[in-house]
């Protein structure tokens, strides 16, 4: 049985190299992402200690194929 998926809380992130996502939108308001030993996690960084998502590798390329699929795309209200 594999042990469960940590919180960011139970994390060392002291060395987390925080980087910033691609494309400049020129907002203020941006997505970061971090490499923590065999885990991947993203926050917001205007609140960079608060919400901090973590995902395994397997997530992460679940996610990001989503993503680039556009299963996140938001229409705009009609």
């Amino acid at each position: 049985m594999t042990e469960p998926k940590p919180s960011a809380r139970d994390l060392d992130l002291s060395a987390a190299h925080w980087l910033p996502g691609t494309g400049d939108t020129g907002e203020v308001e941006k997505i970061e992402i971090a490499y923590v030993g065999e885990y991947i996690l993203m926050r917001n960084s205007t609140e960079p200690d608060r919400h901090i998502l973590v995902f395994t590798h397997a997530e992460w390329d679940a996610f990001t194929a989503g993503a680039k699929n556009g299963e996140f795309d938001v229409s705009p209200p009609s």
